[in-house]
């Protein structure tokens, strides 16, 4: 089988779909997890969690343009060499991979919402309870996680299960916290 060569890909762009799939899945889920922390219903989690999704790939694909765009003007006000920007492909792709990987953890909720029933091999009809639902978006987070995770490897040449786990470890860390912010404060107030 041939090695997967990316050496015609964009370094700018790879970084840009990192990095909009990374905050997309992880704070997308840390939502998610707040939500479910304190208790509340589904359509609060889809509600509460397409708003971020969608409010935060805006922000972020625009901020990448305007980041890539003002690069480029102080390399040119300097007298730099210019390297050919993309701004517009930079934060399209940065919106892009957060609205793909940002919509991973709401996919139980919304089944549900359509009365579609995902089964999985711990959770025989996701579209129950809100507690199934949330424990079949902690696996599907997971699995993005590592995926978009291990495919940075093709670019880094560095181990793909690290690369995973390191994205895994993160997503975790964030989740973490945001259950227990909101499992807390819904016992304060």
């Amino acid at each position: 089988m041939a090695a997967v060569r990316l050496t015609t890909l964009d370094p700018r762009l790879v970084k840009a779909a990192v990095y909009g799939a990374n905050d997309g899945i992880i704070t997308t889920f840390a939502v998610v997890a707040g939500v479910a922390g304190a208790g509340l219903s589904a359509r609060v989690v889809i509600i509460l969690g397409l708003a971020n999704m969608v409010a935060d790939a805006i922000s972020m694909g625009l901020g990448d343009f305007l980041g890539e765009r003002s690069e480029r003007r102080m390399r040119s006000n300097q007298g730099q060499h210019q390297l050919q920007s993309r701004a517009w492909a930079t934060g399209l792709v940065t919106f892009l991979g957060f609205v793909a990987a940002g919509s991973m953890p709401l996919l139980p909720y919304a089944a549900s919402l359509l009365n579609v029933t995902i089964e999985t091999p711990f959770i025989q009809n996701a579209a129950v309870e809100t507690p199934s639902q949330f424990v079949t978006s902690i696996l599907i987070t997971a699995i993005a996680l590592f995926v978009v995770g291990s495919l940075r490897s093709l670019a880094t040449k560095g181990d793909w299960w690290r690369e995973g786990l390191e994205m895994l470890a993160v997503g975790s860390i964030a989740a973490a916290a945001a259950y227990a912010l909101g499992f807390s404060v819904d016992r304060l107030v």
